[in-house]
């Protein structure tokens, strides 16, 4: 039996017990696909971070869900970053730090913005957006319990991935989002011959004065039936709205999970014009919940 430094990460929060929950397990370069996910499953959690050596970057990193790999995710590399400066893996020199994480598709830059010693942001920054297959509303909103005019007009339902493809449901508001629910059956059908990960339903303004805007994310077992804050996402959303004019400015406030009392708030940063976007970079604070040892 051996021991692997674990922690448990609140990310896209300031806030202890806010936010989207995170494991991260250190020193795990032995690890094989089956225990890693194994893992995933027994912490029953958005993701699992799984971090070992690198040869191209600072950290390599994998991340699993309960049912499966992704090859990027936005709120376990804040809260992998966050664990590796609590463990004293990664010194944070200055008001910003930036370093390298490889991702199973290779590496991507994070920024570590400080204070006086304090973290105030961990920024990732995503994969070019790559605009893909579009839906119709028809098709898609009865998945959840909604009816075609319940989708912001003149916009498509595009699947959009900044490393993670994701399907954006663009909708009208706040009430037609709270009635959302998942009809699991004839979504898994759905699903199975799309091009997507998972759905990311959101409407235009946020629940707090400082949002923009308001987002559920939806999974199905054995992961989670509901995502308090999904950087992935919200990474091809803003993009997604800067495309298609929907906002004015390329840098905002994204909101998640605050109906399910796990309050998320997520800053976003487009980078490029309208037509030809190069990337987006997502972030926010994080908290260290928990830490030990994972014996196995």
């Amino acid at each position: 039996m051996r021991s692997y430094p674990f922690f448990q990460v609140d990310a896209f929060t300031t806030q202890a017990l806010e936010g989207n929950a995170c494991a991260v397990v250190l020193d795990t370069d032995e690890f094989d696909d089956e225990r890693m996910l194994a893992i995933a499953r027994e912490q029953n959690l958005s993701e699992t971070a799984f971090v070992r050596r690198s040869q191209s970057a600072d950290f390599g990193v994998r991340y699993f869900t309960p049912a499966e790999e992704i090859p990027l995710a936005g709120h376990p590399t804040i809260a992998t970053t966050m664990a590796l400066i609590h463990a004293g893996r990664l010194k944070v020199d200055g008001e910003h730090t930036l370093i390298h994480l490889e991702l199973r598709d290779g590496p991507i830059p994070v920024e570590i913005v400080a204070r006086q010693g304090h973290v105030e942001r961990i920024v990732m920054t995503q994969r070019k957006p790559r605009f893909l297959q579009t839906y119709r509303s028809e098709d898609v909103l009865p998945l959840f319990g909604l009816s075609a005019e319940d989708a912001l007009p003149s916009v498509p339902i595009q699947t959009v991935s900044t490393g993670t493809p994701q399907l954006m449901v663009p909708l009208r508001n706040h009430e037609a989002l709270r009635r959302a629910r998942v009809d699991v059956p004839a979504y898994m059908r759905f699903r199975e011959a799309s091009d997507f990960f998972s759905p990311h339903l959101f409407c235009l303004g946020g629940i707090t004065p400082a949002g923009t805007t308001f987002a559920r994310q939806f999974g199905v077992s054995p992961d989670r039936s509901e995502d308090p804050a999904t950087g992935s996402a919200t990474g091809g959303m803003a993009a997604y709205l800067w495309k298609y004019r929907l906002i004015r400015q390329p840098t905002f406030m994204a909101e998640q999970g605050h109906w399910m009392e796990r309050p998320s708030q997520i800053y976003v940063e487009v980078v490029g014009p309208r037509d030809a976007i190069e990337t987006v970079k997502i972030g926010g604070g994080a908290i260290v919940v928990l830490q030990g040892e994972m014996l196995l």
